[in-house]
This record gives C-alpha cells, structure tokens and sequence, in this order.
C-alpha cells in the first residue's frame, strides 16, 4: 500500500507510520490517497451514475437453487440473515451473472409507502411550469408572437423502482427491495396486489383525453422515458424482485406465500478464506489466519458482518498493525446490544 506524500513527493514520516494520512497535530498537508479496498471503489460510469462493480459472491449449491426456483417461479426471493451475510449483494450478483443490467434499489424505511415505489407526479411543479408558460404566452399575444402549448405532463410523472421494473421489456429487471421490515407493519399486504398482477395504474395519466392516451414518463433510469398507454403499467416479463429482510419482525402469510424464502447463513470458516481470498487475490495466507481465528472467536460471542473481516484483512495486508484492545477492536466491533 502507498503510504502518504507530502506535496514534494518525499514521505511524510516514513516507516511504521507510513499508513496514517491523518496526524491530528493540526498541521495542513498534502497526500496521496492509497488505492481504495476494492468493494469501496466508485468510479462513475460516462452518463455519471456509479459503475457496477461486478464483484465475486460465493454462494453454496443448495442457496443457489433456492434463487433458481424463485426465477423459475416468477416469484420474489424473501432473504433473510444476519446483518453483514450477503442479502443485498445477492440481487447485485444475478443481474451480473444474468446480464440484466443495473439494479433498481428501493432502500424501505419507517415512511415508505407503496405510491413512491411505483410512481411520482409532481402535480406542483405542473401547475407552476403552467402558470408561468401562461403568462409568457399573454406577452407573446400581445406583440402578436403568438400564444404557447401547455407543459408535457409526462416531465412530471416519474417511475419509482418499483414501477420501472415492471414496464414491458424483452428481458427482466433486478429490483432490490432492501430492509422491508423496516417498513410500515401494512406495506407487504400493499405489495401484494401489485406482486399478483404484475401491473398498476396511473389515475393521473388514465384520466386525460383520448387524444392524449400515450405519454411519455420519466424512469427511475437517469434520462429513460418509456410510453404509458391509458395511465397503465404492465410487465411483459416479471421482474427478479429479491426482497431482504433482518428479523425484526414477520410479515403476514399472505405475503408470505407468494415468495420463496432463502435464509443465508453465517459462512462457516471455509467459506469465510474463499470470500477473502476472491475479494483480495493476492493476500497471504498468514494475514488470513490470524485474522480468521480472532473474527470467528469474535463472532461466536457476539454478532459479526464477513465484511468487517475483508476490512481487518485489507489492513493488514496494508501493513496496519491490529493490535488487540485497540485498532482491531474498531474494525471488529460487535454489532448486536449498545455502542
């Protein structure tokens, strides 16, 4: 790892320090930032999203046919585990392996609601663009300019996750629905209709004209718009919609039952070198080791995230010193009870 430079190019205290940029002795300086641990890497696609980071994800035969019978199915995958166990990143690992290019991410809190996931009509924003179009076109009357048409109502209206997922397309979209125990104790019986049918209205849109019965909408892809034809919304293929969960709390067996349930368990210590070893290719077996034997004492005690031993690894791979009582204890901090 590259430690920090000053602005001439020399180290900034070279030797057993060369890892630390920040000092704390309130003196300005320039460094050179180390390459980033390669699940912190963000670099911005041309349009100026984040790049998908196509990262391994080692998963065992039998959850991997769990996944498979939920693509099979048409069905969401409800995953559950711990914190830390890999939930999300499932969602991200088949849209790579499936080629079905960037996930639709819906992060569900205490205030989500089902009308955002779907769509947003921005009736204010409509009415101001018409007011002030209005008067430019009576200023344009009255030097005989002529007057001006009425703002697209399509530049208002823009898909959620969810809703973009379900437009008609060749091929499915990856939805994650991330943390929806953190929801309302109503919003899985809301997504059951919608799981069911495959489609929902827009009564915005389905009340216009008939001359008016297709409108192009804003997606929750930057700079997308697709038609919607009579204010509806039907899939052609349903979405691979992967849903996590923590264990806060159940849902109900409705809902329940139109999913397939994967529970993804702590991985064991196999499993845990595999990990470290597809996510840092070239660290040695001596940094895994002695790592792996203080996370696993760590985690029988109390709960753990395998990414908090990927960061452990990586600084010692760096030549970080982790020594027990300090520095390691920040990185392998249990993430169960108080702080």
């Amino acid at each position: 790892m590259t430690g920090p430079h000053t602005a001439g190019g020399a180290p900034d205290d070279p030797g057993a320090d060369d890892w630390r940029m920040f000092r704390g002795d309130g003196q300005a300086r320039q460094v050179t930032f180390p390459e980033a641990p390669p699940w912190r890497r963000f670099a911005p696609e041309p349009g100026g999203s984040r790049a998908a980071r196509p990262l391994p994800y080692l998963i065992g035969p039998a959850e991997a046919d769990v996944v498979n019978a939920a693509l099979l199915l048409r069905r969401p995958l409800l995953v559950t585990g711990h914190p830390g166990t890999g939930k999300s990143s499932l969602a991200h690992a088949v849209a790579h392996e499936l080629s079905l290019g960037r996930v639709l991410s819906w992060p569900v809190n205490s205030r989500s609601t089902l009308q955002d996931a779907l769509y947003r009509y921005d009736a204010i924003g409509r009415l101001r663009e018409s007011g002030l179009i209005k008067e430019r076109a009576r200023a344009r009357e009255a030097d005989g300019s002529g007057g001006l048409s009425e703002p697209d109502i399509g530049s208002y209206v823009r898909l959620g996750p969810l809703g973009t997922a379900l437009v008609p397309t060749g091929r499915p979209r990856v939805l994650l629905v991330d943390e929806l125990d953190k929801g309302d104790v109503d919003l899985p019986n809301d997504l059951l209709a919608v799981f069911e049918e495959g489609e929902f209205e827009i009564p915005e849109l389905a009340r216009l004209p008939e001359e008016q019965d297709r409108v192009d909408v804003l997606t929750a892809d930057p700079g997308d718009r697709v038609p919607v034809v009579r204010g509806r919304v039907r899939c052609s293929e349903f979405p691979v919609v992967v849903i996590t969960s923590n264990g806060e709390r159940e849902f109900p067996p409705a809902f329940l039952r139109r999913c397939v349930r994967l529970e993804i368990a702590e991985p064991d210590k196999a499993r845990l070198r595999d990990i470290v070893q597809a996510h840092l290719t070239d660290v040695s077996g001596d940094d895994i080791d002695e790592l792996l034997r203080v996370f696993l004492d760590r985690r029988a005690s109390g709960e753990l995230a395998t990414d908090q031993l990927l960061n452990a690894v990586f600084l010692r791979k760096g030549g970080v010193d982790l020594p027990a009582g300090g520095l390691l204890d920040a990185v392998l901090h249990r993430l169960g009870g108080t702080v």
